[in-house]
């Protein structure tokens, strides 16, 4: 009974470390295309990303701007599907449409070159 118990308990630890290996949900239902759509909405969560601080941002922003470094750096290993849809529709716009800003952003998240390398393929993808 008591290595049942014990078990138990494992399982429990195991399922929510498991858990916390993801990124919040809690931002799923943004709707994407009203921020891409508004040059004003837009520009606001740029300037939370390219920023040092965070005065300027929104929680969302908070939170994205956090999860940006660890999402490049792990594949986007913790985002669900949504965050991953998500993510290439928001990529795919920046890259086609304001490619000023895809260029002021990779500069400040990848200034040696290392993840262009490593997402060459994906950025050829979003060219379309």
């Amino acid at each position: 009974m008591k290595a049942a118990l014990v078990l138990i308990a494992a399982l429990a630890v195991v399922v929510v470390a498991a858990a916390e290996e993801k990124y919040t949900t809690k931002y799923d239902n943004v709707n994407l295309d009203e921020i891409l759509n508004n040059d004003r909405l837009l520009n606001k969560y740029v300037q939370c990303l390219m920023e040092d601080g965070e005065s300027n941002c929104t929680a969302d922003g908070k939170e994205l701007k956090k999860a940006v470094p660890d999402a490049l750096s792990n594949e986007c290993a913790k985002c669900n599907d949504k965050q991953k849809e998500g993510t290439k529709k928001v990529l795919k716009h920046l890259v086609n449409h304001k490619p000023d800003v895809w260029q002021q952003l990779k500069a400040k998240y990848d200034p040696d070159g290392t993840y262009t390398k490593k997402y060459e393929d994906r950025e050829k993808e979003l060219h379309q």
